[in-house]
């Protein structure tokens, strides 16, 4: 795959191009049970649960990882207007999805 620009940006400065559609990158993630004691006695102290903290950025390279290839087998040289989302299912569980448009250079 080559490498796909993604950018938060409605326009790319210099790049002429055409939209073919919406991409997505999605992601679930989950820490083991012995992390979640550990997050959990964490919990009660206060401040930062670096677990989770890597789990969420692990979750977002994925879900845009998985954008780039989705944006790829459509043909795209881009993607523009990324955004991601995230939400908790459970207590130990992460969704991320990473959407954009992909658009190819005219």
């Amino acid at each position: 795959m080559t490498t796909i620009l993604v950018t938060t940006t409605e326009h790319i400065p210099g790049q002429d191009y055409e939209v073919l559609g919406e991409v997505f990158g999605l992601t679930t993630q989950s820490k083991n049970v012995l992390r979640n004691i550990g997050a959990s006695l964490k919990n009660v102290v206060g401040g930062e649960i670096r677990d989770y903290t890597k789990m969420l950025d692990e979750a977002r390279r994925i879900a845009v990882d998985r954008l780039r290839q989705n944006a790829a087998d459509m043909g795209a040289d881009a993607v523009v207007m990324m955004r991601f989302d995230s939400g908790s299912i459970g207590t130990d569980m992460q969704s991320v999805a990473a959407y954009g448009t992909a658009v190819k250079y005219k």
